[in-house]
């Protein structure tokens, strides 16, 4: 007779559970994954409404992070960080996840983000090395190891059939020779550039080895897809998200596209997601009980002007519960070794301590799960910040590279182990 794990329990009397055992006909379940989706909302936030008055564990919750007292436990807010040489007020957004110095420079060439070190390291375990996602703005947060901009997915309908809409074999097919002729193509403009190099100033044969550091990445990402088109892809209960048209439903913009990217994780679809919330262009919101109001670039200008703060307050608590919606979603979906959120780094932040002066120092900067030791507030010098690249050398480590540095990190962020 076949005995059942639950029938053992029982006969032996105890409340204790036991682990699974191969005899009961069941494996051990495979460690869940590592993860990471880094969030950036590029107006940022009121800084005295965002940042806590205490420090430590027993940090008294600020106004926008009551939005979030449910997952109080599973997330660190963070104050005194920056990323050293980084200025130029919205034209760091390119920089928060590489920390390149002066991005407002003619002269400025961006480095690798975050979130590629990562997938370098565990994408090709995935359908997609990683995602880059955006919502009201073309810009990304994702560059690749020769600084190239990563371009975004900008429809949470578009990510849905990426992901699970399965073409018949005559779609796979001729995806297959798309796939094969952009490689060729690649052949031939590496060839050529190879020899162009021989006969170029040093300064020339820089720029060839960027381009020529561009084209291998792409060609890793042609090879990969190859290897994934025709494997089947996942079934999801979710139906395909009608997504609006009109850029002032963002909120419910922001609300599919973190539906979207638990489902990402939820699949093993990827492990490495960025997403910009485009605030700049978005010409005004509408909220989900019918209300609107215009002008968020214009409201984050405010000038201390009490009427336009209110309602930027009204719009940043709208971001905040966001926000916690994510952090519940993911906490709700079980997996081994905890929740989704367990084994997820979920960072949220921006470029700009304070839009309404184009500052960017004191950012502000909140990671959730992960397996952190997390319920506090790490505040750091004010106004000789700590570089925010020691979170991500952090990250990194979280992550399972043993690396030493990443970018302008002087060491890992201490506190959070």
């Amino acid at each position: 007779m076949k005995t059942s794990r639950r029938t053992f329990l029982r006969a032996a009397g105890v409340g204790l559970s036991l682990p699974v055992l191969e005899s009961f006909g069941a494996a051990p379940p495979k460690a869940s994954p590592k993860r990471m989706i880094a969030i950036n909302q590029d107006l940022g936030f009121i800084p005295k409404l965002f940042f806590p008055g205490t420090s430590g564990r027993n940090y008294a919750l600020s106004p926008y992070l009551e939005k979030l007292a449910a997952h109080r436990e599973q997330f660190t807010v963070f104050s005194g960080l920056s990323h050293p040489g980084v200025d130029g007020g919205h034209r760091a957004d390119k920089t928060f996840l590489t920390a390149a110095p002066h991005p407002g420079r003619a002269s400025f060439r961006n480095s690798i983000s975050l979130d590629q070190v990562m997938a370098n390291q565990v994408g090709h375990e995935t359908r997609f090395r990683s995602l880059s996602l955006g919502i009201n703005d073309a810009r990304s947060l994702s560059y690749t190891q020769a600084g190239v901009e990563i371009p975004t997915i900008q429809n949470a309908a578009a990510l849905y059939k990426k992901m699970f809409l399965q073409g018949d074999r005559k779609a796979m097919e001729a995806q297959l020779v798309r796939l094969r002729k952009k490689g060729s193509i690649l052949d031939v403009v590496l060839g050529q550039s190879s020899d162009l190099s021989k006969r170029v100033s040093a300064s020339d044969r820089e720029r060839i080895d960027q381009f020529q550091t561009a084209v291998r990445s792409l060609e890793q990402r042609l090879a990969e897809a190859e290897a994934w088109e025709a494997r089947p892809k996942p079934k999801v209960d979710e139906a395909m998200p009608e997504y609006p048209g009109d850029k002032k439903e963002f909120f419910e913009m922001v609300r599919m596209m973190n539906d979207m990217s638990r489902l990402a994780f939820q699949t093993d679809s990827t492990r490495v997601i960025t997403l910009f919330l485009g605030s700049v262009r978005t010409p005004g919101v509408k909220f989900d009980d019918g209300r609107s109001l215009g002008g968020y670039h214009n409201l984050s200008h405010h000038g201390k002007d009490e009427a336009k703060l209110k309602q930027l307050g009204e719009i940043e608590v709208a971001q905040m519960e966001l926000f916690g919606e994510l952090l519940r979603d993911l906490q709700e979906v079980d997996e081994p070794g905890g929740s989704l959120l367990d084994n997820t780094m979920v960072l949220y932040g921006c470029h700009m301590g304070d839009a309404n002066i184009h500052n960017n120092l004191n950012l502000p900067i909140i990671l959730a799960g992960g397996g952190f030791r997390h319920g506090q507030h790490l505040a750091f010098n004010p106004h000789n910040n700590r570089p925010l690249a020691n979170l991500y050398l952090s990250m990194l480590h979280n992550m399972g590279l043993e690396t030493d540095r990443f970018a302008s990190s002087t060491g890992t962020l201490t506190g959070l182990v």
